[in-house]
Formats: C-alpha cells, sequence, structure tokens
C-alpha cells in the first residue's frame, strides 16, 4: 500500500519509514530534513508540515496517513500541531478522503493527563506544558473533524530495538498506569493500524508489557 509519514526525519518518525519499508510499502515522507535512506520504495518531500503545497503533494494519492510530528528538543511554545491539524482538515474537506489518519501525540496529552504519575505530570505541566497544550490542541481539532482518526498517546518513549510486544488500552481508569515503549514499536503498532485499522476514532494509549 501507499504510506504517508508526515515528520519523519527522526525519532519515531524516522522509525515508522523504517518499519513501513520492511513490511514493504511504498512511502512518501514530508520534514524538513532529508531523510537518509537510500531505498527505491521511498519518496522524501523536504517542505513543512503546514504548507498546503508541500501537505497535498505528499499526501494525495496515498492510502493512509501517518502524523509522527515534533519539535525535537525544543520546549517553546508552538501551534505547529495545531496549524497542522486545520490544514489537514480543510484539504479533507476539498478531497473528501476517507482513508485513516493515525496520530502520535503523547500519553500526557488531552485528559489522559489526568492518569499521569505526580513526577510525570509536574514535568508535562512545567517543561513540556507548551507543546502538550498544542498537540491537545491538535486532538481536539482532529476528534471533531470528519477524518476517519486514530489518535496514539504513546508512554516515555526509548530507543530499544523491535519487539512487537507492547500493550494498547483503548480506556483510561482509575489507577492506570502506562510504562516506556520503544519507538521501533510505537513505529510497528502504527503501521499495522495502517495496514488493518481496528482503532477508528479512539485514543490508544501505547507501553511495553
Amino acid at each position: 500500500m501507499n504510506i504517508s509519514i508526515i515528520g519523519a526525519s527522526a525519532g519515531i518518525g524516522l522509525e515508522t519509514v523504517r518499519r513501513a519499508l520492511d513490511r514493504r510499502h511504498t512511502v512518501i515522507t514530508l520534514s524538513r530534513s532529508k531523510i537518509e535512506i537510500e531505498n527505491d520504495a521511498l519518496t522524501s518531500v523536504q517542505g513543512s508540515a503546514t504548507n498546503k503545497a508541500d501537505l497535498m503533494k505528499t499526501i494525495e494519492n496515498t492510502d493512509a496517513v501517518l502524523v509522527t510530528l515534533g519539535t525535537g528538543a525544543n520546549m517553546q511554545a508552538t501551534t505547529l500541531f495545531s496549524d497542522f491539524a486545520k490544514l489537514l482538515i480543510e484539504i479533507q474537506r476539498e478531497n473528501k478522503s476517507d482513508i485513516p489518519f493515525v496520530f502520535v501525540t503523547g500519553f500526557g496529552a488531552g485528559d489522559s493527563i489526568n492518569y499521569t504519575s505526580k513526577p510525570v505530570r509536574a514535568f508535562l505541566e512545567t517543561a513540556l506544558k507548551d507543546v502538550y497544550a498544542d498537540k491537545t490542541k491538535m486532538e481536539v481539532i482532529v476528534s471533531n473533524s470528519n477524518l476517519n482518526w486514530i489518535i496514539v498517546r504513546p508512554g516515555e518513549l526509548r530507543d530499544g530495538p523491535l519487539t512487537e510486544n507492547y500493550r494498547v488500552e483503548t480506556q483510561l481508569y482509575e489507577g492506570f498506569d502506562i510504562g516506556s515503549i520503544n519507538r521501533a514499536d510505537v513505529a510497528d503498532f502504527i503501521v499495522k493500524q495502517a495496514e488493518n485499522p481496528t482503532e477508528l476514532k479512539k485514543y490508544v494509549a501505547i507501553s511495553a508489557k
């Protein structure tokens, strides 16, 4: 299948490119930096996720869109996530696409902040306050749209190997506890959701078992 990956040059995004190629998909990516992978099944677009022409070029004729946008080490206030969501929905209205759109945010966005540990919550509400505020805005915009969306909230991210062994939760409950997870496993989950979207219109928490 043809998979578009938005925000693909590092972290989960780059792992998602690798996983999609490993599973023999045709991949087109959009990122500000060049993707350093040589593969005939990969097309890289250097550009901005908030530029309409760049975004349309990346998602046209695709079977699924995986959104792995991030700000890297930058913890400053941003509108990247919400601006992207608004633009994507504008394009979807014009093209009336019914393909799956999988968004990776983070455990701590939206109502999941209430189910984090005290140290994690303190960190999210201080150092990452502005970044997570905009991730939450993106979640709200997306969940109120007509997109066939899945929102994935991984726990603390690690650089370990692919295990394909992880815990998936779609309900928050008293005593809920989410752990860390390897970026490669987040990539595995979202690529498999592109192939077979079993969690449409759900918020999915994911961590190592």
